[in-house]
């Protein structure tokens, strides 16, 4: 009885000590982030440009996956507002169920009270807001410059970097001179942001080339992440989890990585067929249930505006024929068939035609540009 007695109270002795070097072990892996969001929105993004709940919901999930600590900055404080976004979305309905974490967001610390000595590293949140109040905010700059400095790291997404254009470092020198560097480009902003561009003091890949930057892109929409040492900037908002994975890593953590949304799954599949893999059409066609195709048509629609050669054409034309079934929408079939024709597939284009024509028989484009094959 005694020997067992013994025993049971090594057992006891055992998971004790095992628990209080998991809990001492998660204590030293504990990291701290600062994220930053724009304070400028107002009205869903409708009368001023907001930050990206997307980027904000997608960075976040990455740091509570690795237990990593979040706190929220904005530069005034308070409640900052988002720009129009589907609260539906898989990423953003978890984050939106999180009491503890929208209560940060509905109130947000002002950068003029933040410690920097409190963080390891700091994620800044793009959107369009971006542009406007966080290039002006001096507390932040020099938030940012002290968080480097103490050997953190900074991250920043899409419009985010924009944070990034003043801010120097002790020596007189700007953080991003000489590193490499990206964010929204020049092509993309006058794609997808006319409605605020004419706003904007000024162009962000324009700007961080100015300050001496190596900036880097790929093709539009693509996931594209520059690292240099600490500093982390992604291209958009497909580039966010990327960019979350790199800080992470970038402050010493074996990242955790979570199940990929379908939207960046497919994105991700675009940028391997677009780096010259045949086969990402092939996937995305007999694995079509598992990618979300009205995203490829849309991506190939806008990608055929930035076209200059037969290939890019070409690229085009396969990304928006994947989708064609799913979206069908006559304007679409009608850029298939115009692409068709300029690459000189007459009877490719003859056939997308009269297709289109047997479900509509009175549609004028499609029978206006018939008439001239």
């Amino acid at each position: 009885m005694t020997y067992i007695k013994q025993m049971k109270h090594k057992f006891i002795t055992l998971i004790t000590l095992i628990v209080i070097s998991v809990q001492v072990n998660a204590t030293t892996a504990t990291k701290k982030v600062l994220m930053v969001v724009s304070g400028y929105g107002q009205q869903q993004g409708e009368e001023r440009p907001g930050y990206e709940f997307d980027e904000f919901t997608k960075a976040y999930s990455v740091f509570k996956a690795n237990s990593i600590a979040v706190d929220i900055a904005s530069p005034n404080g308070g409640k900052v507002e988002a720009g129009k976004y589907d609260p539906k979305k898989s990423y953003n309905a978890k984050v939106l169920a999180d009491e503890y974490i929208m209560a940060k967001l509905n109130n947000t610390i002002a950068t003029a009270d933040i410690d920097a000595k409190s963080y390891d590293g700091i994620f800044v949140v793009g959107g369009k807001g971006a542009m406007f109040d966080l290039p002006k905010d001096k507390a932040l700059q020099t938030l940012i410059a002290d968080i480097y400095q103490q050997q953190g790291s900074v991250a920043a997404v899409c419009h985010g970097p924009a944070a990034l254009v003043d801010v120097k470092l002790i020596d007189g020198s700007y953080l991003v001179a000489n590193k490499k560097i990206n964010s929204f480009t020049n092509v993309e902003e006058k794609l997808f942001g006319q409605k605020w561009l004419s706003s904007f003091e000024f162009m962000l890949e324009d700007k961080l080339t100015e300050r001496g930057a190596k900036f880097q892109s790929s093709e539009i929409m693509l996931s594209h992440v520059a690292v240099d040492e600490r500093l982390i900037t992604g291209q958009n908002p497909t580039s966010t989890v990327d960019v979350a994975l790199e800080l992470v890593k970038s402050m010493g953590l074996k990242p955790v990585i979570e199940k990929r949304d379908i939207e960046d799954k497919t994105m991700a599949v675009v940028a391997k067929f677009l780096s010259g893999d045949n086969s990402a059409i092939e996937l995305l066609q007999n694995e079509s249930e598992q990618y979300y195709l009205s995203l490829v048509g849309m991506y190939g629609f806008y990608y055929l505006k930035t076209a200059e050669t037969d290939k890019h054409f070409e690229n085009a034309l396969a990304l928006m024929k994947v989708a064609q079934e799913e979206i069908n929408n006559p304007s679409l079939d009608m850029k298939i068939a115009k692409t068709q024709h300029k690459l000189g597939q007459e009877a490719s284009a003859k056939k997308t035609l009269n297709t289109l024509l047997l479900a509509k028989p009175d549609y004028k484009p499609a029978l206006d540009m018939l008439k001239t094959l």
